[in-house]
C-alpha cells in the first residue's frame, strides 16, 4: 500500500515508539500526549499489510475512543471498507482492524492476531492478556502495544518494569502530557492548577503513584481549627448539608468565611426528617449563614423547597459522578494547598483518609468510601468548601 497517507508525521516521542523493534511495547503516558493516534496508526499499517489487528479497551464505552479516529483514518485507505456495525476495518490487501472491550476477557478467545493495542489497560483485568489475548499472538508471533495512564502499581506497572530491564522483547517508555509538542505547556499547567497534586501526577505525569486510590492528603496538618458556639461578630459562615439515607448518616458542615476554618461540625443518623430540619434551623440561627449548600437528590429536593420557603438561604447541590469529583477535586485541593483547617474530630480524619478514587469502566474516575464506612462529614465538608472557594463548575 505504499503511496496512501495513514496520517500526518508522528512527533518525535510517537516515532521513537514506531521505530523501536521490541515485540512487546509498554507505553505509559500522560492525558493528551497522543498514545491513541499513535497505536491507531499501528493497527493501520498492520491491516494495510494483510495483517489481523485488535484495539482492545477496558469497557465498550472506552473502545468508542480508539473506534472513532480508526474510522476517520481509514477514509484515507482508498478502497477500505469500515463495517460500522462489527466495528471492523477491512482493507484492499485483506488485512483487518477489529475493535474490542475486555468487559469479558472469555470474549477475547479464539482468533490469530498479528497484532493487538491495549487501551488503558491498567484499567482492564490482566486475565485479558494473559489468558486471551497473549496466546492469540502465539501462531503469528504477533506483537502487541500497551497505552495507558497508571493505575497504581498494579500488572500495568509490572508490565512498564518488565520493558526497563533490559529484556530483549520488551522495552517501556514514559511520556508525561509535556511532551506532546502539539499542546501548549500553559494549557497543561492551567490543569495543575486546578487539580489535587495526586490526580495531576498520575494523569498528566503519568507517575506510578503508590497510593493511587487516596484522595486526601496533609490531613492531620490542617486539623488545627478551633470550635465555635456561634457566629462571631463581623463574620461570615456556609454551611454544607450532606442527608443521610438509611443507615448513613447526616452531616452540618460549618465554615468560617473569614479564616476558611471548619468551625463546628454536626452528625446523627434514625432520627425524624423533621427533626433533622429543626437541627439544621437551629444550627443556622446560631451562625447566621449566608448560604447553606444541601445535597438535592431524593428526599434533599423536598427538604429544600420546605426550608426555602421558611426563609433559609438554601442553595441545592445535585450530586452526580461528575459533580462529586469535581467537588472533591475542589476540596482536596484545599487541603493541598493548605487552605483549608479542620477540627480535630476523629470521624472526619478517618473519614478523610480513608476515601478512594477509582477509574470506572467509562474512563472517568468515582470517589466514595471504602466499603462499610461512611463518607458522610467528608461530604458536608466538601459542599461548605463549595461556598468558601466559588468553584466555578459547581452550578447550583
Amino acid at each position: 500500500m505504499a503511496g496512501i497517507t495513514i496520517r500526518p508525521a508522528p512527533h518525535t516521542g510517537q516515532a521513537a515508539v514506531l521505530k523501536h523493534p521490541a515485540r512487546f511495547k509498554v507505553l505509559d503516558c500522560g492525558r493528551r500526549w497522543g498514545k491513541t493516534r499513535l497505536g491507531v496508526m499501528e493497527c493501520l499499517i498492520v491491516a494495510a499489510r494483510g495483517g489481523r489487528a485488535w484495539w482492545v479497551a477496558p469497557s465498550y464505552k472506552m473502545s468508542e475512543v480508539g473506534w472513532r479516529p480508526l474510522r476517520r483514518l481509514a477514509a484515507q485507505i482508498p478502497g477500505a471498507e469500515v463495517r460500522r456495525g462489527d466495528r471492523q476495518i477491512i482493507t484492499p490487501t485483506g488485512g483487518e482492524v477489529s475493535v474490542r472491550s475486555a468487559d469479558n476477557p472469555d470474549s477475547l478467545r479464539g482468533e490469530g492476531l498479528s497484532y493487538v493495542v491495549l487501551d488503558e489497560c491498567a484499567f482492564m483485568q490482566e486475565d485479558a492478556w494473559t489468558q486471551a489475548l497473549r496466546p492469540a499472538l502465539a501462531d503469528r508471533k504477533g506483537r502487541a502495544l500497551f497505552i495507558s495512564t497508571p493505575n497504581g502499581r498494579n500488572w500495568f506497572w509490572r508490565l512498564w518494569q518488565l520493558g526497563q530491564a533490559n529484556d530483549t522483547e520488551w522495552h517501556s517508555w514514559q511520556f508525561s502530557s509535556y511532551d506532546n509538542p502539539h499542546i501548549l505547556s500553559s494549557e497543561i499547567d492551567a490543569a495543575r492548577a486546578l487539580l489535587p497534586d495526586r490526580v495531576f501526577r498520575q494523569e498528566f505525569l503519568a507517575e506510578f503513584i503508590d497510593d493511587a486510590g487516596g484522595v486526601f492528603r496533609r490531613v492531620t496538618e490542617a486539623a488545627t481549627a478551633v470550635e465555635q458556639s456561634g457566629a462571631i461578630a463581623g463574620r461570615d459562615y456556609v454551611i454544607g448539608v450532606d442527608w443521610g439515607k438509611h443507615a448513613d448518616f447526616t452531616a452540618l458542615a460549618v465554615i468560617d468565611l473569614a479564616t476558611s476554618e471548619l468551625v463546628h461540625l454536626d452528625r446523627f443518623n434514625q432520627i425524624d426528617y423533621a427533626v433533622q430540619v429543626g437541627r439544621l434551623k437551629a444550627l443556622a440561627s446560631r451562625f447566621r449563614p449566608v448560604v447553606v449548600i444541601a445535597e438535592s437528590n431524593a428526599m434533599g429536593e423536598p427538604i429544600i423547597e420546605q426550608l426555602t420557603r421558611d426563609g433559609m438561604p438554601v442553595r441545592p447541590f445535585r450530586t452526580t459522578n461528575a459533580s462529586k469529583t469535581a467537588l472533591v477535586d475542589a476540596l482536596a485541593l484545599a487541603f493541598e494547598q493548605g487552605a483549608i483547617r479542620i477540627l480535630p474530630d476523629a470521624t472526619l480524619i478517618g473519614e478523610l483518609q480513608a476515601y478512594e478514587m477509582e477509574r470506572l469502566p467509562s474512563g472517568a474516575l468515582r470517589y466514595s468510601a471504602p466499603d462499610g464506612m461512611h463518607d458522610d462529614t467528608v461530604m458536608a465538608l466538601a459542599l461548605a468548601w463549595s461556598g468558601v472557594s466559588n468553584t466555578p463548575w459547581l452550578l447550583w
